[in-house]
């Protein structure tokens, strides 16, 4: 039997091809014992961007400074700071005339009213919050739970032997490090993400793509983004 993993790091409040993956998966498999990585362009897992009629701008989890090889699931949530009302300002400024405004920010105000310390477990849950408004819940097992061994190749290859994936979907943008010659001789075939933005209409003029997931929810609700990410507009 053909078994499907994704492997991902549990970012916040992801882009719609974050889930797209998921429609064809049987397991989400959360990377979170891997390095936090800040300050650089690929640093997404604190942080994605929402629309303002200035353009993309980054709505972000402030955390607490540590240590440059700490872990994911170690990054604590900053008290010093109040970035959930800043982030709660932000949204209601920017969405306040969406068309489903009144529909998402309960959701949100209800993810920001949590008590979570932990980056990763507020991570979590809002990736639980957007895969259920989305319709694509998938079982998840963290890789720090699984004694991870090796690094880049030969760390995904050791977690995927150990859920008996038969498959792993990856994003594109792994092309560049990933050596699929390791991966077929542990009996994994590598599958690649066809992912095609999908447009739709959105505040603040021209169509900005990759965005967080709220965006499409706020512009097209729960109904119309779950057909989005399924390519039935």
């Amino acid at each position: 039997m053909n078994k499907t993993v994704v492997i991902h790091q549990p970012d916040f409040i992801p882009y719609l091809g974050f889930f797209h993956r998921f429609l064809s998966s049987e397991l989400y498999l959360v990377l979170d014992h891997v390095q936090f990585v800040n300050g650089t362009s690929r640093a997404w897992t604190h942080r994605d961007k929402i629309k303002t009629p200035k353009g993309a701008q980054w709505l972000s989890v402030s955390v607490q400074k540590a240590p440059r090889d700490t872990p994911i699931n170690q990054i604590e949530i900053s008290t010093v700071v109040n970035w959930r009302a800043e982030n709660l300002r932000l949204l209601e400024a920017n969405y306040r005339t969406a068309p489903y405004y009144e529909e998402i920010m309960p959701y949100l105000r209800e993810l920001y009213g949590t008590s979570d310390t932990m980056l990763a477990d507020f991570n979590l849950r809002s990736i639980q919050m957007l895969m259920s408004l989305l319709d694509v819940v998938r079982p998840m097992i963290f890789s720090s739970a699984l004694s991870p061994q090796g690094t880049k190749n030969e760390l995904l290859i050791d977690l995927l032997k150990k859920v008996d994936a038969t498959r792993y979907l990856s994003g594109v943008g792994a092309r560049d490090y990933m050596d699929e010659t390791l991966f077929h001789q542990a009996g994994i075939e590598v599958v690649w993400q066809n992912f095609q933005h999908p447009v739709y209409p959105q505040l603040h003029g021209d169509f900005e793509p990759y965005l967080s997931s709220v965006d499409a929810l706020f512009n097209c609700g729960i109904d119309g983004s779950r057909r989005l990410l399924r390519g039935k507009q």
